[in-house]
């Protein structure tokens, strides 16, 4: 029984692929596990395997052409076929659309005898552009035992996407002073991030722009096309806020002592080379309060809420040609140690678009963090289908009053954006109150 290869879904919003390279031609060998093509979705190049072994009978599909999700892109004949009858008898339907399903392929059972995932995690900052759950689409039929390939990491990074090279004096003082490492141009012996970079960043009154932008002449026009990513990031957008009801809710946070205990384990660390950030203790009380608020930590298909008992933190990560959320997993069997040294691996592969699928989906809440750019406050779109995301912004010195008196204290405002459909007033504030009461004594994480 040939083995057809179609076009997988790889996320909501992905209605087509653009094949863009086959690694497999005519005639050639293939086992199970092979890379056979390379295709762009609405987020990256992926590679995709065979999960058969055989000999590519025919490529349907020719490189740099699009292809509706579930359409046939090749086929590959198996066990004692001839691969050049397999080819005469596909040549009638390579461009049919998706037949009625059939009976569930190999590949099918063993997938169903798996857990339940997690509904993925859209892959966009705030409104999530995509979600990057696979789906396999319909069988194409014929006979055929129907074979989605398996999309692996990214291959193709984009501009700026190699890992950063950072003096580790530079890393330290970044950390200390709350500066994304990314907003930085490197001065050193091959773009190497030295320690005047973050010093002269840090003295700046503005933050220099991710990356610099060409100004325009008088007169000047300049017409820039979505990319894939950007127009998926746009259509979610727009969903999310004309479908979902959005109410907002801020509370300032002291964290005068947390500053504090935060510079003293990073004393107690310093031989293991590693420094806490505040957002690690954010993190480490949004997954506290989520525990005990389990409203928030769901999701809503629009007819049913899902809680989950397990936190999937989804971190908001800027890249180059758009926005992606990656996943820290189970954030709250985590320490603040590996919550620090997960969230740096998994920031630092996000912009090398270098994450696995299962790194971008299975979020039950995210937080979106701006501010290493200075930003006071802001309200963040909700990742359908997910019910609430945390916009977190800068720590900083105000003038409060503390024990009857007018004083400096650091502070930073928390703005949660929760779905009305799911989530009352009287809910989302109860989950700040809790997560206030974490921040300004961080004692309560521990209860």
């Amino acid at each position: 029984m040939s083995a057809d290869i179609t076009m997988p879904q790889l996320s909501d919003t992905m209605t087509e692929g653009t094949l863009v390279k086959w690694l497999k031609k005519e005639g050639e060998k293939v086992s199970a596990g092979d890379k056979i093509a390379e295709v762009e979705t609405d987020k990256a190049v992926m590679e995709m395997e065979s999960f058969d072994a055989g000999v590519m009978a025919a490529l349907v599909v020719a490189e740099g052409q699009k292809a509706l999700v579930g359409s046939l892109l090749a086929v590959i004949a198996t066990g004692s076929e001839n691969p050049a009858d397999v080819k005469k008898k596909i040549a009638g339907r390579a461009s049919a659309p998706p037949a009625a399903p059939q009976p569930a392929s190999r590949q099918e059972v063993a997938a169903s005898r798996k857990p339940a995932a997690v509904p993925a995690a859209p892959s966009a900052h705030f409104a999530g552009a995509t979600r990057g759950e696979m789906r396999e689409p319909d069988d194409v039929g014929h006979g055929a035992t129907r074979h989605t390939a398996v999309a692996v990491p990214p291959l193709h990074q984009g501009n700026g996407g190699d890992r950063l090279h950072v003096s580790p004096l530079a890393r330290r003082i970044a950390e200390d002073k709350n500066i994304d490492l990314h907003a930085l141009r490197g001065s050193g012996p091959g773009g190497r991030i030295v320690k005047a970079d973050v010093l002269s960043y840090g003295s700046s009154a503005a933050s220099p722009p991710i990356a610099s932008t060409p100004q325009l002449g008088s007169g000047q026009t300049q017409v820039i096309p979505l990319t894939k990513m950007r127009t998926a990031i746009a259509k979610s957008l727009l969903a999310s806020k004309q479908n979902i009801p959005h109410f907002y809710e801020s509370i300032d946070v002291d964290v005068e002592d947390l500053t504090q205990l935060r510079a003293e384990l990073n004393d107690l660390l310093e031989p293991e080379k590693i420094r806490l950030s505040l957002g690690d203790f954010i993190s480490k009380a949004v997954a506290t309060a989520l525990l005990r608020h389990p409203a928030l930590n769901a999701t809503f298909n629009g007819t049913e809420i899902t809680r989950y008992g397990d936190v999937h933190l989804g971190m908001a990560v800027s890249i180059p040609d758009g926005l992606i959320v990656p996943v820290l997993r189970n954030i709250h069997l985590m320490g603040l140690k590996e919550i620090r040294q997960r969230s740096v691996d998994l920031v630092d592969r996000a912009r090398a678009q270098r994450l696995k699928q299962e790194e971008m989906t299975g979020g039950t809440f995210t937080v979106s963090n701006l501010g290493t750019y200075g930003i006071r406050e802001f309200s963040a779109i909700i990742n359908p289908p997910q019910v609430a995301i945390l916009a977190v912004a800068a720590a900083a010195k105000r003038a409060v009053v503390f024990n009857d008196q007018i004083v400096a204290r650091t502070m930073i405002t928390l703005t949660l954006s929760a779905d009305h459909r799911v989530v009352d007033g009287a809910v989302a504030a109860n989950f700040l109150k809790t997560l206030k009461a974490s921040l300004e004594q961080p004692g309560l994480m521990l209860l």
